[in-house]
């Protein structure tokens, strides 16, 4: 029986790359100190200048299946993986942690142990049989040559993970290979998380805002915070490749801690000079959400700066409804109970953001960014974006279109009805002593507001 359709028998497959040692048993129960210690004793031995090269396998959806199938099933199915994997290669097989196990092949070039890589990857294109039940369980692979690249453990596992997270941007059943070009994105990510953790210290992160146009009401009504820090040798970097960095390096409290702070600032001398607006938001990382004490700080920014119900939005994409979707329900409920506005951001991206919208507090959806830029070239995505402009309003939830830069683009959405735009055609971003004078402008008194800027920035 198969609930996946009719089972395939897998085809014969070129034998892979012998090997000198003699298979042994996977450590099915060992933790992730015994994988680092296997790896360190390697990295350190007599034989540490010896080239190999290591494997980590990543079985992603393996926790659906067990949901589907239950423990046992997925008990024996996982018994079965690991002999696959200790046949196929000839090595142990490391439990690292969670689904995540790693693979040394000694004396193995790069080449041979893509070759074994793709037969395995092969396999997992057919289905696994646990009794008379057949499903389908897809991985990715990292793989790292040592110790041209790195000569340490905690090095050589640090890159088996930017390599399986490299495969896992191309879908299912992926390698990708730790080379040149990733070891360039390591030495980038490491100068930014440092300069990061400069700038936080010395409280040097340029702090900027996105206005957000109504074309209701023909004025800037709303605005996003907008991180950035300057890091020599490579100029300004942006909150998009920045954060996961901070999110990594456990710098990300901090960080969102540093901006809510600011926000709140802001919304407070907004209302101080009588300047009308609706909202001002900030992102806000899905792992503050595990915070415990997230929705306090959120509380004591509110009491702080005197903030009324309405004026502070906290914007979350869907991948937070995908991580943790017990507790984003309980904290969002929280946060919409205090008073604070619910942006679910990349809006139509997915299944989840949309089925999010029947479960979760949300107030306003934003639309994801490539529907906007498509509307240059791609007639399907006027279709798509009307279509999800209907739903929202259907549902009653305000609408933002952001990575608007061209007439035509306001104009398809103009024509939708899309209510809340934002983008270079109407605004770059802006440091906050010109975020107060735009806001509650129109277009017109903007436009000379930023040309006077642009003067001043001149001289």
């Amino acid at each position: 029986m198969s609930i996946f359709g009719k089972r395939q028998a897998p085809q014969k497959r070129p034998k892979a790359v012998s090997q000198t040692s003699e298979p042994a048993a996977p450590i099915r129960a060992g933790k992730r100190n015994s994988c680092y210690e296997y790896l360190d004793a390697l990295m350190s031995g007599t034989d540490r200048h010896l080239a190999g090269t290591a494997v980590k396998i990543y079985i992603e959806n393996f926790k659906r299946l067990n949901e589907i199938f239950g423990y046992e099933y997925c008990d024996e199915l996982l018994s079965q993986i690991l002999q696959y994997l200790r046949h196929t290669t000839g090595k142990k097989v490391l439990h690292f942690v969670g689904m995540e196990y790693i693979i040394v092949l000694e004396r193995t070039t790069n080449a041979q142990a893509q070759n074994i890589c793709q037969e395995i990857l092969d396999r997992f294109g057919h289905v696994w049989t646990v009794g008379d039940i057949d499903c389908l369980c897809s991985v990715q692979i990292g793989i790292c040559s040592y110790p041209n690249y790195i000569d340490t453990a905690d090095g050589l596992l640090k890159c088996l993970d930017m390599a399986v997270t490299k495969a896992s941007e191309y879908g299912s059943n992926q390698m990708a290979v730790y080379n040149s070009i990733l070891q360039e994105q390591a030495s980038r990510r490491h100068i930014i998380a440092t300069h990061l953790n400069e700038a936080l210290d010395r409280q040097e992160i340029d702090v900027r805002y996105r206005p957000t146009y109504s074309i209701e009401k023909k004025k800037f009504v709303r605005a996003e915070l907008y991180l950035r820090i300057f890091v020599k040798g490579l100029g300004f970097i942006g909150a998009p490749e920045f954060t996961p960095i901070a999110e990594d390096s456990g710098q990300i409290r901090t960080l969102e801690y540093y901006a809510l702070d600011h926000l709140g600032a802001c919304i407070a001398e907004l209302m101080e000079k009588g300047i009308e607006f609706e909202s001002l938001c900030t992102r806000i990382s899905p792992l503050m959400l595990l915070q415990e004490d997230f929705l306090n700080k959120i509380k004591t920014i509110i009491y702080r700066y005197q903030i009324p119900a309405g004026k502070l939005a906290l914007e979350f994409s869907e991948n937070a409804y995908i991580t943790s979707q017990n507790i984003m329900s309980t904290a969002l409920e929280s946060l919409s109970e205090m008073g604070v506005e619910i942006i679910l951001n990349d809006f139509g991206s997915g299944y989840s953001s949309i089925a999010s919208l029947l479960e979760l507090p949300v107030d306003t959806v934003k639309f994801e960014r490539m529907f906007i830029w498509q509307l240059e070239n791609n007639p399907k995505s006027r279709i798509m974006i009307d279509s999800l402009i209907q739903m929202a309003r259907n549902l009653g939830l305000k609408m933002i279109a952001e990575g608007v830069e061209t007439q035509h683009q306001l104009k398809v959405l103009n024509r939708a009805d899309c209510l809340y735009q934002q983008g270079f055609y109407y605004s770059p971003t802006v440091e906050k002593e010109l975020l107060l004078q735009l806001m509650n402008c129109s277009m017109e008194e903007s436009k000379i507001i930023l040309e006077k800027a642009r003067e001043e920035v001149r001289r």
